[in-house]
């Protein structure tokens, strides 16, 4: 984590505060972080926009692209704080105009997601919303279609990151920050 100073250091840590660990969920020896707890509180919510608005402090861009369900949740505000657009990705089978789609390797099985193929345009410059950085999958999936249609990836922004599964190493070569780590899984 770069060094944030102490005033920003304290509002991580009362967002951190907000998230609720479930152990042993979906599986024994898990610990689940769970989010929607900042999300039901107005604080938390605010706080949280807040220092991923903070990271995008220097980003030039054009369009916020979020993934489904938590990017979008995360992505709307900045874009609409930006004054930038708004470009869902979203589940196969969603999106009712012309789309590409990728599919990508979940813990067990396969995913794939999709994104309506003209809405980002060549030269583009992009950031890319979610709520977790795990192991990287679903963001490379949707980086890889963002790029695939011409559009140029100038930051990655998670609320929250589990370091222990390596995500960011799927992601090297991009500019990724995350509000809150972990260093397990």
């Amino acid at each position: 984590m770069p060094d944030l100073g102490a005033e920003r250091v304290d509002k991580v840590k009362k967002l951190e505060d907000y998230v609720i660990n479930i152990p042993d969920f979906p599986k024994p020896g898990i610990i689940f972080r769970d989010i929607t707890s900042i999300l039901r509180d107005p604080e938390g919510l605010k706080l949280s926009v807040h220092e991923l608005m903070h990271c995008l402090e220097g980003t030039e861009f054009d369009v916020v692209v979020g993934a489904e369900s938590r990017g979008f949740l995360f992505g709307m505000p900045l874009a609409y704080n930006k004054s930038k657009g708004f470009v869902p990705v979203r589940k196969k089978g969603k999106l009712p105009r012309e789309t590409v789609s990728k599919e990508y390797a979940l813990e067990y099985g396969t995913a794939e997601i999709e994104i309506h193929k003209e809405d980002i345009r060549p030269g583009q410059r992009i950031v890319f919303v979610d709520d977790l950085l795990a192991t990287g999958g679903t963001a490379k999936a949707a980086i890889d279609l963002i790029e695939e249609l011409g559009g140029v990836v100038v930051k990655v922004l998670f609320v929250m990151e589990l370091e222990g599964l390596h995500g960011r190493d799927v992601l090297k070569g991009y500019d990724v920050e995350s509000v809150i780590t972990y260093p397990g899984k």
